[in-house]
């Protein structure tokens, strides 16, 4: 890979690079970052990172291998409505935003081409993620190859169905923020029953990093690892009886389910768009 360009240099498009350029996967002058309108953001890219700002699509995607568009969904349609001109056929797209499906992509830029869509985290930021991608048949096994060295420089890789990314969205996409909300919950908790601030936050991150590698690390299920740490008429089992009367089991089901569904309305109603802006130019 000679090149990698970035349509947008927001939070996810900084972590991807952090990870890249950690790993030495490129080198930081041959990763080209544009921007809609934020300037400082690209001069603090360019400062932290070493790449190289672009202020014209031509500038960013001219001999470009890989071009990954990192702009949120509203923002789809006028980016690659600016860069698809300036897109060759042996270049690989690479979209992380939420609920856009490639044909979606296809319709946009007016052609077929190489595409891979991909949802990491914001865990991202610390070379933590869960990353699933989609790939289509266009994309060749060199391009799908420096693709997972990307990914991996960031976190964990998993190859799925381009249907199965909006679950995708709704678990590991969303899932850092259900993470922070139960932590959230916690610290307040533990504020309320005389602990300090710091001692909760501290004892609260412990407890999360220690169940997340009890689960990474051994063949039980989490159910029976709370079993194990839940004795009968004991102190867990009293705490468990609340979350089970209040229905937190269901409602974590039910976010899940909701952030998923919404991932795909997001792409069902770009795709109208996109639908709608062509049958007024026809």
């Amino acid at each position: 890979m000679n090149k990698l360009a970035f349509i947008g240099g927001g939070s996810m498009a900084e972590a991807i690079i952090s990870g890249i350029t950690a790993k030495g996967i490129l080198n930081p002058p041959h990763i080209y970052v544009i921007n809609k309108s934020d300037r400082d953001r690209l001069e603090f890219l360019q400062k932290e990172f070493g790449i190289t700002p672009a202020r014209r699509m031509e500038e960013l995607l001219t001999q470009a291998d890989i071009a990954v568009l990192a702009v949120k969904p509203k923002d789809v349609i006028s980016a690659l409505s600016a860069a698809k001109d300036c897109i060759t056929d042996n270049m690989l797209i690479i979209s992380v935003a939420a609920g856009v499906s490639m044909a979606c992509i296809e319709k946009i830029i007016g052609r077929k081409t190489a595409i891979i869509r991909a949802m990491p985290n914001t865990s991202a930021a610390i070379g933590k993620s869960a990353t699933a991608i989609a790939v289509n048949e266009l994309v060749s096994e060199q391009q799908l190859s420096a693709v997972m060295n990307i990914f991996q420089s960031i976190g964990l890789v998993a190859i799925v169905e381009e249907q199965q990314l909006d679950a995708v969205t709704g678990l590991s996409g969303s899932g850092p923020a259900y993470i922070y909300y139960l932590a959230e919950a916690m610290m307040k908790s533990a504020q309320e029953i005389g602990l300090e601030d710091h001692t909760a936050k501290e004892l609260t991150i412990q407890t999360l990093i220690g169940a997340a590698e009890m689960l990474q690390t051994s063949s039980k299920s989490p159910q029976l690892l709370r079993k194990e740490v839940t004795s009968p008429g004991g102190t867990t089992e009293a705490g468990i009886k609340v979350l089970d009367q209040l229905g937190v089991y269901d409602a974590v089901i039910s976010c899940i389910k909701e952030a998923s569904r919404q991932s795909k309305e997001l792409g069902e109603n770009l795709s109208e768009q996109i639908h709608s802006q062509s049958a007024r130019l026809d």
